[in-house]
């Protein structure tokens, strides 16, 4: 063994004594955390953190070491005071959008009693699971209707997150209006410009100017400020009850099955016991091939050999590499267990990269 090697392995020694410490240090934590909610603490501490980082750096001999240290202790003080208010104050869910949208009908769904965020994008949302700031994401994968949600996609592949559920929404698109508004005034209406290519054959005919917005949601809140009895918003008939506006007609999308298929996006890989897995589970692949006559069919095959039943793929350009694409794989069948690693060990074999992006 050389020298490298000696010191890998004794990183690797003191890194499984770590995290043996950190689950007990988060455990005693827990306990803080059911103090301050019993008796209406705030989660931080601003003089008890300065106090136990004077107190922990006197331990640290080296200087060099203890200019690291104070950083890494800062790290850890933000880990637990994190775990602290998802303690207190419930999971914090990310979605793309504000109330109202189908993300964040979707979330509620998922999680009635968390606290939600919206954000103006998906890689923003993403990103706030992926810092710690909330502790999972709600965003949506693919329509029935207009297909895969292409950065979403890229985010799977190109980010950290596991998709551990899914949720299939149906599309109920209702055209709101001010309180007293009536249908034969309109005049101009607004959405997200999907939406409103999904009510196509409503507004056939009808003359109405369209105004895109980001979102549907957010066409609802245009709509309210507006004040404009003649100007009308495509949403959510939830996002009526929700902003104060009239359903002045409801199910206007032309497709009666419109479904977003939505993800729940968290920082953890979900690996259950094999004992726990239904019958109809389900994963969710990215990966490379090598850029050579039958990679890719090769690959099917090798899924295939396995006894798992591929629902859905995919391709999608790599922004990195000009004319490189990934794939994606949903399949039925338990990957959790001897046959799964198997897969999983022929496929890393073959493909350039690899990711178990989901179990669900």
């Amino acid at each position: 063994m050389n020298a490298l090697e000696s010191a890998r392995e004794e990183i690797n020694r003191i890194d499984a004594e770590m995290a043996a410490l950190f689950e007990a240090r988060m455990k005693a934590v827990a306990g803080v955390a059911a103090y301050k909610k019993e008796n209406g603490l705030p989660i931080r501490d601003p003089a008890r953190e300065e106090a136990l980082i004077a107190r922990c750096r006197g331990r640290i001999a080296d200087p060099a070491v203890e200019a690291q240290y104070v950083p890494f202790l800062r790290s850890v003080i933000d880990v637990s005071c994190a775990y602290q208010d998802s303690l207190i104050q419930g999971r914090k869910v990310a979605f793309s959008g504000v109330e109202g949208a189908y993300a964040h009908i979707a979330a509620r769904k998922l999680f009635p009693e968390a606290r939600f965020q919206g954000y103006t994008s998906f890689e923003q949302a993403y990103q706030a699971v992926e810092s710690g700031a909330c502790d999972c994401a709600v965003l949506p994968l693919e329509n029935s209707y207009a297909g895969e949600v292409g950065t979403v996609m890229d985010l799977l592949f190109t980010g950290s997150l596991y998709i551990n559920q899914l949720l299939d929404l149906p599309v109920r698109h209702g055209l709101l209006g001010l309180p007293g508004a009536e249908l034969g005034n309109i005049r101009a209406v607004y959405s997200h410009g999907q939406a409103l290519h999904q009510c196509e054959g409503y507004l056939a005919g009808r003359g109405w100017e369209t105004v895109e917005c980001a979102n549907p949601a957010l066409a609802a809140q245009r709509v309210l400020s507006l004040g404009d009895p003649t100007v009308a918003a495509i949403a959510s008939e939830e996002a009526a009850e929700l902003y104060g506006l009239q359903l002045l007609e409801g199910g206007i999308n032309d497709a009666t099955n419109n479904t977003t298929r939505f993800a729940v996006l968290s920082r953890s890989q979900n690996r259950p016991a094999r004992a726990g897995l239904r019958d109809n589970a389900g994963f969710i692949l990215l990966f490379t091939v090598q850029n050579k006559a039958g990679a890719l069919a090769q690959t099917l095959n090798i899924i295939g050999a396995h006894g798992y039943n591929m629902k859905n793929l995919r391709s999608r350009p790599m922004k990195d590499l000009q004319w490189n694409y990934y794939f994606y794989i949903e399949a039925e069948g338990n990957i959790v267990g001897e046959n799964g690693d198997m897969l999983l060990r022929e496929l890393g074999a073959l493909c350039a990269r690899l990711k178990l992006v989901g179990i669900y």
